[in-house]
């Protein structure tokens, strides 16, 4: 096995711990989560409904960056909300997400919501 091919997998393999971290972490709190199948094109964790989860688990992130993939599978995946999990060594979870998307979230939680007049995940501006 080639020095590229070892880092490929070696990436894949925190990849995998990540979505594991997280999904112990939600089940911690009550979620029934799991580890998404990628070959069925599914998100990195599934189980939150309304919510499309990328994981990243890593020392430094590109927020932007990886704000901008979720998105972009939201979209795709047509599976809910874009939202970013980040986890860094030794550190909490940190969840990024659009704050239009926050302010819904916030919105249904207060009760003071109309699901039937807002456009959920897409917004004109992207």
């Amino acid at each position: 096995m080639n020095e590229a091919s070892k880092r490929g997998k070696a990436s894949k393999d925190k990849g995998r711990r990540g979505e594991s971290l997280l999904v112990h972490f939600l089940r911690e709190h009550g979620f029934d989560t799991k580890r998404g199948m990628v070959w069925l094109n599914q998100s990195d964790v599934i189980g939150m409904e309304g919510i499309h989860i990328e994981v990243k688990f890593c020392e430094a992130l590109n927020v932007r960056k990886a704000l901008d993939q979720a998105i972009e599978e939201a979209k795709k995946k047509k599976d809910g909300l874009p939202t970013v999990f980040w986890k860094k060594s030794r550190k909490e979870w940190v969840t990024v997400m659009r704050t239009e998307d926050w302010i819904t979230l916030y919105k249904l939680a207060r009760g003071n919501y109309d699901t039937s007049t807002e456009n959920h995940g897409i917004h004109e501006s992207e």
